[in-house]
């Protein structure tokens, strides 16, 4: 158990290389992506996200919303863009559950899908309030594979 929830992990959403989980800290919830790819890494941060609001495969792919950020480091890219994430979430009443990251020279653009919380169906266990800097990494590790974690307050 992790501070009253279970352990959650999960694969990629599209059966990719990636994976993401939670981690344990304090009163929080820590998430984490993992990647073949930086953009990758950051799409299974976003899938952690949403996975602690509620099942990301209960959520469908109804609406699109295009992101951008800009950043001079990939650490607080990642900070930019799950809080943006949020800020949809919480703004328009939305969840997503597929996210295609492209990430160059400190700019992200993505498209983020998902769809209009449906509280019956989706339950959502809490509201996230934001990412914040603690424990935010973003780096390669030596196998290649990118890590992308930060804790989220909610």
């Amino acid at each position: 158990m992790i501070e009253g929830r279970a352990r959650s992990a999960g694969p990629a959403a599209d059966g990719g290389e990636g994976d993401w989980e939670h981690f344990a800290h304090g009163a929080d919830i820590g998430v984490r992506g993992r990647g073949a790819t930086a953009a990758q890494a950051f799409e299974q941060a976003a899938l952690a996200l949403t996975a602690v609001v509620t099942d990301p495969a209960l959520v469908r792919q109804a609406a699109a919303v295009s992101i951008r950020c800009r950043a001079p480091g990939l650490e607080l890219l990642l900070y930019d863009w799950l809080n943006t994430l949020v800020f949809h979430m919480a703004t328009q009443h939305l969840l997503f559950s597929a996210f295609d990251v492209r990430i160059t020279d400190g700019d992200l653009e993505a498209e983020a899908r998902g769809e209009l919380v449906d509280v019956e169906r989706h339950a959502p266990v809490v509201e996230v309030k934001g990412a914040t800097f603690t424990e935010l990494v973003v780096r390669r590790h030596d196998d290649g594979r990118w890590l992308a974690q930060c804790v989220l307050d909610v």
